[in-house]
């Protein structure tokens, strides 16, 4: 099987360009910050402190998280109820990056992250593909972008879903803080692996992000 590993900060663009990748190369997309966006959500349901590892940890044991490719589209499955689209707000995503430095959290999605990658060619994208979840994977990408150009992206985003009630600078804000989260925390720090290729999406179209990495990856490969 064919793993490729896309890493990241928030909002680089890694799940909308490694779905097109994906599709085009008939693999299997898999977005493990959704998986982490599932418990945070589940967090926010049963009103835990995502900073209390103990409650997180018995809030595990009640939790079955699963992925479901239904016409070649992942949905994210918690406790047997899609919250595809629910799990898509800020404030599952900052609850999302303060459970994610829990060892306990990671450990819970490991194995269900690597199951798949064992069966399927897949793209996975995350904050620790290449580093910690598939290390061996034949082909490692870091995608980035600049804090200001992923805000804008993201707020356009929003406009288009027709969600207004967050401003551009609030949402640079939460990018801001959430890039220092993520690269700060003690268990698996986002973070470029040794032997990932830089690819800078700031001043890149989607078609010509997808151009680079589908040129990468037939390089590797």
């Amino acid at each position: 099987m064919i793993a490729v590993a896309i890493d990241g900060p928030a909002g680089a663009g890694k799940s909308t360009i490694a779905k097109t990748i994906a599709k085009k190369l008939a693999y299997i997309y898999v977005d493990t910050g959704a998986l982490y966006r599932a418990v945070a959500l589940n967090t926010l349901h049963n009103g835990t402190d995502p900073s209390d590892e103990e409650k997180i940890a018995n809030m595990l044991k009640k939790t079955c998280i699963e992925l479901k490719f239904i016409d070649g589209v992942q949905r994210v499955f918690l406790n047997g109820e899609d919250v595809s689209d629910n799990i898509r707000t800020s404030e599952v995503s900052m609850t999302a990056s303060k459970v994610s430095a829990l060892p306990i959290v990671r450990s819970f999605l490991l194995d269900l992250q690597r199951d798949i990658a064992k069966k399927n060619n897949i793209l996975m994208d995350g904050r620790d593909i290449g580093t910690v979840v598939l290390p061996n994977a034949q082909v490692k990408i870091f995608l980035t972008a600049s804090a200001e150009c992923r805000a804008k992206r993201r707020y356009n985003d929003y406009l288009v879903a027709g969600n207004t009630t967050e401003s551009y600078e609030e949402i640079l804000k939460d990018i801001q803080q959430r890039d220092y989260q993520d690269s700060h925390r003690t268990t698996a720090p986002l973070r470029q692996a040794d032997d990932a290729v830089l690819v800078d999406t700031s001043d890149d179209t989607l078609e010509q992000s997808v151009e680079k990495i589908i040129a990468i990856i037939s390089k590797k490969l």
